[in-house]
């Protein structure tokens, strides 16, 4: 292995940052968002980011290089669950990735971290540190076995999505599956526990994450993530629709609380009869959504929305008359911020660390329990018919947002933390070589 360079440790000193995501898809969740916004902001604070990625690649912008970590890509959208070619397998990684997915289970974490590890093992001249964004895979120990300065994102703890799953799950067979399909958090607990640093993006993801997958509290640190505020913003020359709601769904998982939402809506309508839904996002394989929607008469009420640009959202955003955040458990919440930032009023839930974010109940949001479609839907009522509360709620959002959640304050405070890493990373090779 090649003898690393000095690194650079004075706050300020420009670094040359290997960032890896293991899925990047920037039409799906947040890891996608997250990785393009925080390393163009890094390059944009004067570092050399290097994004490496697995499939769905991720969008990044220049000058941010993006080296591809190819793998089986065993769940491409027009393809889910595929079985590939033979010739397609050439190393004992790539038979694992099959023999897990074949036995229902999720391997991308795992081969990915096996093969980033691979391809940068040889590499230690070439950067200062290595930032992985909710990998955890059992390779990524490779890189603090050999000395690399390592910082990690947690977004939250997804024994949080496999209990929410799980409580929903009604047969013993889905249960037995969606045990099986989680069983990577085994492999991730164990790896997150042996890593130098973590960043987490609210005070309440740290305490999910010390309370569920007992990482140490000492290599936790709260770094806010953000929101691109001249993009995201208020477009007062469009006008809202009355009875507008918008909500923003990848994918209608329990956790997101889409359901609660909609039987919130029904009562709604009771008072409301314009009242009316536009989802971002779709339903998923096998959705019990639509039969809700037959069921309660709603059909012709909402309305998913998929495939369409940044820009196209905002516009959704300013034709809302309100937002909703229905989430059973955020870890923060970029949906919320989004609308925030686009001087939207919102009703959001207390799951999670969304009254962290949003702040004090009618000073950006109107907050209500989780799971309770009636407080739902009287919030929703409240703000519909209050023009006035729906003006100061948005006000309110949007000066949050410019006060606290923007890229450039995640870029630095994350950049604080690289440092912050090197110095320990050097006493930790100091006293290494004192006690030799």
């Amino acid at each position: 292995m090649p003898t690393p360079p000095p690194v650079a440790t004075r706050p300020g000193d420009p670094l040359r940052v290997a960032f890896l995501v293991y899925r990047g898809n920037p039409h799906c969740g947040g890891q996608g968002v997250y990785s393009r916004h925080l390393t163009r902001e890094l390059t944009n604070l004067g570092h050399e980011v290097t994004v490496f990625s697995g499939q769905p690649w991720p969008v990044v912008d220049e000058p941010v290089r993006l080296e591809k970590i190819g793998g089986l890509d065993l769940y491409r959208r027009e393809n889910p669950f595929r079985t590939p070619w033979p010739h397609e397998l050439r190393s004992m990684v790539d038979v694992s990735e099959v023999a897990i997915m074949s036995s229902a289970g999720f391997p991308e974490p795992y081969a990915f971290s096996k093969r980033v590890y691979r391809e940068l093992r040889d590499r230690r001249n070439e950067f200062d540190l290595v930032h992985d964004n909710q990998c955890l895979g059992s390779g990524l120990l490779g890189f603090v076995r050999d000395g690399w300065p390592f910082v990690h994102t947690l977004h939250h703890p997804i024994t949080v999505d496999r209990d929410l799953e799980l409580q929903h799950a009604t047969s013993a067979l889905r249960k037995l599956t969606l045990r099986r399909w989680y069983g990577f958090l085994n492999m991730q607990m164990r790896v997150a526990r042996q890593l130098p640093r973590h960043l987490t993006v609210s005070k309440n993801s740290m305490k999910d994450i010390i309370a569920q997958m007992g990482v140490d509290e000492s290599t936790l640190h709260v770094v806010p993530v953000g929101v691109d505020q001249e993009q995201f913003r208020p477009m007062p020359y469009i006008e809202r629709v009355p009875g507008r709601l918008m909500t923003t769904a990848s994918a209608d998982v329990p956790l997101k609380g889409l359901t609660y939402l909609i039987e919130a809506l029904a009562k709604v309508r009771t008072e409301r009869p314009d009242a009316h839904l536009v989802v971002i996002g779709r339903p998923r394989h096998k959705s019990a959504v639509p039969a809700q929607l037959e069921r309660l008469g709603l059909t012709d009420a909402v309305e998913f929305v998929s495939g369409v640009t940044d820009e196209r959202i905002v516009e959704l955003y300013a034709e809302a008359q309100l937002a909703v955040v229905p989430s059973l458990y955020e870890g923060f919440s970029l949906p919320a911020v989004e609308a925030m930032a686009c001087g939207v009023p919102l009703v959001v839930t207390t799951g999670g660390a969304l009254p962290e974010v949003v702040g004090p109940d009618g000073e950006s949001a109107l907050i209500v329990p989780p799971k309770d479609p009636s407080a739902l839907s009287n919030a929703i009522v409240r703000a519909l018919d209050n023009p006035t509360l729906r003006d100061q709620l948005g006000e309110g959002g949007r000066r949050r947002v410019l006060d606290r959640f923007t890229w450039r304050r995640t870029a630095q405070g994350t950049a604080e933390h690289y440092y912050l890493e090197l110095e320990a990373n050097a006493r930790r090779a100091h006293d290494a070589g004192v006690a030799r």
